[in-house]
């Protein structure tokens, strides 16, 4: 039996009741209403439940879903997902006058360091991929891997630690460290060479609807998860962008819009506010308010990035100038920093941003992610290992954090050989995509073509 996960409606209310209650509306009358009927809560970790609901609890969880995107929300206004309202309600938006001397335009080395930095913080986090927290320190323990200092490996992992909390299922096998041959297939190395493409078809003043058709042409549904899989769905029921992002869509302020960013920062170089829209045309295909400001947060901290330093807390204080100071997700990247500049053991700050977002938000939710990227990167002060490995080892969504958090720190540090050898040698200098003519790509030749874009007007 075939459960497509992350697009059943029988999963999605239970999904669509937490938002709510995260976004500022009161769905407890629907929620009641749906637990009255017999309706399950959602899927801690699987994206589908492993039955398919009655054909009347399917048609009622339709109706809720449409019911509780009409409620109203108590934070409309601090939290836009509009362009003009998101800058209106942002005092310090970058300009000249707000960032320091622009940095040079990074060079193809450069370049090729973030761009292996996505992929090496990528790989390092696919086995432990959906563990808990606990898990990831105890299999990492076992090996004398912490601090984490270089891919998971099985070996010498006691064969009760494994049974108990195995690896990814999809990921072992390619990814722990006697089993990686060059970078596999991830849809955190996808999207970024789906807007490499965008952007050599279309240049920076693309439109969602061209991005809309470049997915269609060029991207896999099946490679499609969470929030781009309902608006690949709606895509092909003629929902135009953005309802794309809003129509029975409960992921629309997950991690999804943030790891499609780095592109626009690297090709907008000491631009970050360029950087920033550039993002939230991308973003506003599939999300909404936060989603779509972790995005635009990591596009403007990317393109304040400069190569050869490690000056990553003018970065991130950049990247909060590009996103509403009242949101949740600015409240949420303050708190990182000042957890990550308040302790010195990291354990510690993980464990007080669990605390703070595990009880209420899923794993995959772009806040409690975006928060420990930001801690990860200021605890680390840029420098690329303990950078991704605390991103890493902090759990939630391993792979997108270590990806997000290699690549800016990849392009700090300016250089391929600047990233030590045991996480780049096994790279091999080559990646596996299902995205257009890329399969097989070295990431030099990715740099160059990055670079490209990043010089055109």
């Amino acid at each position: 039996m075939l459960r497509l996960t992350w697009v059943q409606p029988e999963d999605l209310i239970g999904h669509e009741l937490h938002q709510a209650t995260l976004d500022g509306r009161e769905p407890s009358t629907i929620a009641a209403r749906w637990r009255a009927a017999g309706g399950q809560e959602a899927p801690l970790r699987a994206g589908a439940s492993p039955n398919p609901a009655s054909r009347y609890l399917r048609q009622l969880a339709e109706d809720l879903l449409d019911e509780l995107a009409d409620l109203p929300s108590r934070l409309t206004e601090d939290e836009p997902t509009d362009l003009a309202k998101i800058r209106a309600s942002c005092p310090d938006w970058p300009s000249s006058a707000h960032i320091p001397p622009p940095a040079p335009t990074p060079t193809p080395l450069s370049l090729e360091a973030a761009w292996l930095g996505r992929a090496i913080g990528c790989l390092l986090g696919k086995p432990v991929e959906k563990l808990p927290l606990e898990a990831i320190r105890r299999l990492a323990r076992s090996t004398n891997n912490w601090p984490l200092n270089t891919y998971f490996t099985a070996k010498g992992v006691p064969t009760e630690l494994l049974s108990a909390h195995p690896w990814n299922r999809r990921s072992a096998p390619t990814s722990l460290a006697e089993n990686i041959d060059g970078m596999p297939e991830d849809d955190d190395l996808n999207y970024p060479l789906l807007n490499l493409l965008l952007l050599q078809r279309h240049g920076r003043h693309f439109t969602p609807t061209d991005l809309a058709t470049l997915w269609l042409n060029e991207l896999p549904a099946g490679r499609t998860f969470t929030a781009e899989r309902i608006a690949y769905r709606n895509l092909l029921t003629g929902i135009e962008p953005p309802q794309t992002a809003r129509h029975r869509n409960p992921f629309r302020e997950w991690i999804g819009a943030l790891i499609r960013a780095d592109v626009h920062g690297w090709t907008n170089p000491a631009a970050p506010a360029a950087a920033a829209e550039q993002a939230h045309r991308d973003a506003t295909l599939t999300h909404t308010a936060n989603g779509v400001y972790a995005a635009m947060f990591i596009a403007a901290t990317i393109a304040q990035a400069t190569p050869g330093t490690h000056d990553i807390h003018t970065c991130l204080r950049i990247g909060l100038t590009v996103i509403p100071p009242r949101s949740r997700l600015a409240k949420a990247i303050h708190h990182a920093i000042q957890l990550a500049q308040e302790h010195d053991d990291f354990d510690t700050v993980v464990d007080e941003l669990h605390a703070t977002y595990a009880p209420t938000h899923h794993w995959v939710h772009a806040i409690p992610n975006t928060a420990l990227i930001t801690a990860a990167l200021t605890h680390a002060n840029g420098d690329f290992t303990g950078s991704i490995s605390r991103a890493v080892g902090g759990g939630w969504d391993t792979d997108s954090n270590g990806a997000t958090a290699g690549s800016i720190a990849g392009l700090l540090a300016g250089t391929p050989a600047a990233l030590p050898d045991h996480w780049t040698t096994p790279l091999k200098n080559r990646l596996a995509t299902s995205v257009g003519d890329f399969d097989g790509t070295g990431f030099d030749t990715l740099a160059h073509l990055t670079h490209r874009e990043a010089s055109r007007p």
